[in-house]
């Protein structure tokens, strides 16, 4: 008795396989749309340092990042940061064209991290820093200003690690 559970063919290059993958690119690149409209929009019509309450612990709240998450690593430079960013998505790439379609969370989830990876990407390539917009806040505490990229890359990492708890937890049940 095989107590592990039954895993799909890694990809074959098949025409579905390529198929599913075409339509995982169009969402990444969709994404990555949506995350550049936005921050054009931040751009070109919020002042530096803007601050937009629309509840009252949330605002729009217009900066730069020259680092990653929390400014994390501003020293390395645009430079670094770009090919960092370049071998992540390059990696999570590989990652999604290895992913069975049958783990479509963890599919989700890498399409994710690389249109928030490719979305910062552009920025920094084209600006020299990430532009952000998110703020939470309350009177005395605020978390750091983040931006629709960054969500990608949280929810998406979030996505595969819940496919692989999701393959563990059916791995782990009693076979009839």
């Amino acid at each position: 008795m095989n107590d592990q559970p039954e895993q799909s063919p890694a990809p074959d290059g098949s025409r579905d396989h390529i198929k599913s993958f075409g339509w995982s690119v169009f969402l990444i690149f969709a994404l990555i749309v949506i995350d550049q409209t936005v921050k054009i929009w931040v751009e070109t019509y919020m002042e530096y340092h803007q601050q937009i309450d629309l509840l009252p612990v949330f605002a729009l709240f217009r900066t730069h990042n020259t680092g990653v998450a929390f400014s994390m690593l501003s020293d390395l430079g645009p430079g670094a940061l770009t090919l960092m960013s370049l071998a992540i998505s390059a990696f999570v790439l590989w990652l999604l064209w290895r992913t069975p379609r049958d783990h479509g969370v963890a599919r989700l989830g890498y399409m994710m991290i690389i249109a928030g990876a490719i979305g910062n990407l552009i920025d920094r390539a084209t600006l020299g820093y990430v532009v952000d917009y998110f703020l939470f806040h309350t009177e005395n505490w605020s978390f750091a200003v983040f931006n629709l990229a960054d969500s990608f890359i949280t929810i998406g990492a979030a996505l595969a690690v819940l496919q692989e708890v999701l393959i563990w937890r059916a791995s782990t049940r009693p076979q009839p």
